[in-house]
């Protein structure tokens, strides 16, 4: 697929996906949302990429929508509106839902959905002074097709402020709230990124992507509802090949395969 909005490159077992409209502060259009979707759901599928890292080329992350793009929706009838918020839906879970690790780079900005976006990467990381906001409400529409990762990461308690008010807030916010995991000096951004990925290159491929589907199995539901669940995953795991292999390196004193 010839792309127009991304740029993505290959670094060994890291895929570097760049949102690729600095000019519009890689602000969401129809385009940028599929093929960043379709980028990401064909990535699932190569074994030689282990983590992925989602950042955005010049001065932000990512503005938020698209003016051209939003003052086009403003004309829609329902239905186009219900098609353009379904495309939006599935990318925001086909990047919450990635057997992949995802790592955000996050500076400059990250507005409307580009603060979805933040939340539904696995480990976002921060400049410090980078502006986020849930502005929708101030623009008289809502943040609903980010709001499932938005509140599992900043919880009911801050989305009741942030959603209701639209305001922006910083970093530091960012990760007192839990929306990012760290916020450093943007001079040292991409070591904090590479610090990250490195740390998650240690562990198995087939040991991440069952433990993100074990997170999104067991979250917010009751202990009696998933021990079953719990145990037979723990059994299936610990008997596979990666399993096996990781116990044995453990008691061997030495690296699994896996880690470079």
């Amino acid at each position: 697929m010839d792309l127009e909005r991304l740029e993505v490159q290959f670094d060994g077992p890291v895929a570097r996906i760049w949102l690729n409209r600095p000019q519009s502060r890689n602000a969401f259009d129809g385009l940028m949302v599929t093929e960043l979707r379709k980028t990401l759901f064909d990535l699932r599928t190569v074994d030689g990429v282990r983590v992925v890292v989602l950042g955005g080329r010049g001065p932000s992350f990512c503005a938020g929508a698209d003016l051209q793009w939003m003052r086009a929706t403003a004309s829609f009838s329902l239905e186009e509106n219900l098609r353009e918020a379904q495309a939006l839906a599935d990318l925001f879970f086909t990047v919450y839902e990635s057997p992949k690790p995802v790592v955000a780079r996050v500076h400059g900005a990250a507005l409307g959905g580009g603060a979805g976006l933040v939340a539904a990467c696995d480990i976002p990381v921060a400049a410090l002074g980078t502006q986020f906001g849930f502005t929708e409400v101030r623009l008289g529409i809502l943040p609903a097709v980010i709001s499932p990762y938005v509140i599992a990461k900043i919880g009911e308690s801050s989305a009741r402020e942030l959603f209701l008010t639209g305001e922006r807030f910083e970093s530091v916010r960012a990760q007192e709230i839990g929306l990012v995991r760290a916020a450093v000096p943007e001079a040292d951004l991409d070591a904090a990124v590479e610090g990250r990925v490195q740390e998650l290159l240690k562990a198995g491929p087939r040991a991440i992507a069952e433990a993100k589907a074990l997170i999104r199995e067991v979250a917010f539901r009751r202990v009696e509802d998933v021990q079953r669940y719990t145990v037979e995953r723990i059994a299936e795991v610990r008997a596979s090949p990666e399993g096996q292999e990781g116990m044995r390196a453990f008691l061997e004193k030495r690296k699994p395969y896996w880690v470079p």
